[in-house]
């Protein structure tokens, strides 16, 4: 939330595409974004509140025309530059609904499904807020984190963070949400994700997490980034 006045600490990172969640529409921010170097894309029905995508450094961002509404927060994207790719941009809203939960597919599952042919098309790249981790998984469950993952991995796709620090899904030593009270002690989650190519992997130069104190103790959000740098 807020990003135009936090855009300062976006821009440190220094990306080239910036998938970010809970964004307003930039076109009903009050003061001028005069950092945004290509028209972004935002989707969402709350103009405070949406997923949007920033490029820079030559990259561009343009929605797809494979676009589905019905998966309001999922925007699948094509980015242009240096290094043409797809991306699918998830700001995922797990529905919960008791007893009938298990049943549900939940949106990155159907938009996995859905956008196939998007992401066999070109090198594709997987990331943002899933929601989700094989903590919470339980057997029988559709929603389950850990048959999102397989069904990345069929795709060849896999998440750069536990490929690299090798640690399994739900076994994460770096959290990237420190939920509710914003406290260090307090709940924590890894819920935030880059999916990339698996030949990708191997040029990773870099992947980090942000620290809680930057983040989330300096009261920005209550996410920390994880970034990866890949030398394509």
């Amino acid at each position: 939330m807020a990003l135009e006045r936090k855009a300062e600490r976006l821009l440190a990172l220094k990306p080239d595409i910036a998938v970010v969640c809970e964004c307003a529409e930039p076109s009903r921010w009050r003061r001028a974004a005069d950092w945004i170097e290509q028209a972004p894309v935002w989707i969402g029905e709350n103009p405070s509140k949406g997923l949007a995508v920033f490029t820079f450094n030559g990259y561009t961002a343009r929605l797809a025309e494979a676009y589905d509404r019905a998966l309001r927060y999922i925007a699948p994207v094509h980015i242009g530059g240096p290094t043409a790719c797809n991306l699918l941009a998830v700001w995922a809203q797990n529905a919960s609904g008791g007893i009938t939960r298990k049943h549900q597919l939940g949106p990155l599952r159907r938009a996995l499904s859905k956008y196939r042919p998007f992401l066999a098309e070109h090198p594709s790249i997987i990331a943002g807020d899933l929601n989700s981790n094989a903590i919470w998984d339980k057997p029988g469950w559709r929603i389950n984190h850990s048959a999102k993952v397989a069904i990345m991995e069929k795709l060849g796709l896999v998440s750069a963070y536990h490929r690299l620090r090798d640690e399994p899904h739900g076994q994460e030593t770096e959290p990237t949400l420190y939920w509710r009270d914003r406290r260090k002690d307090g709940p924590t989650y890894h819920i935030d994700y880059i999916f990339l190519p698996i030949p990708w992997i191997a040029k990773v130069r870099d992947l980090r997490v942000g620290s809680f104190e930057e983040w989330c103790g300096s009261g920005l959000s209550d996410h920390v980034p994880i970034v990866a740098e890949i030398d394509v």
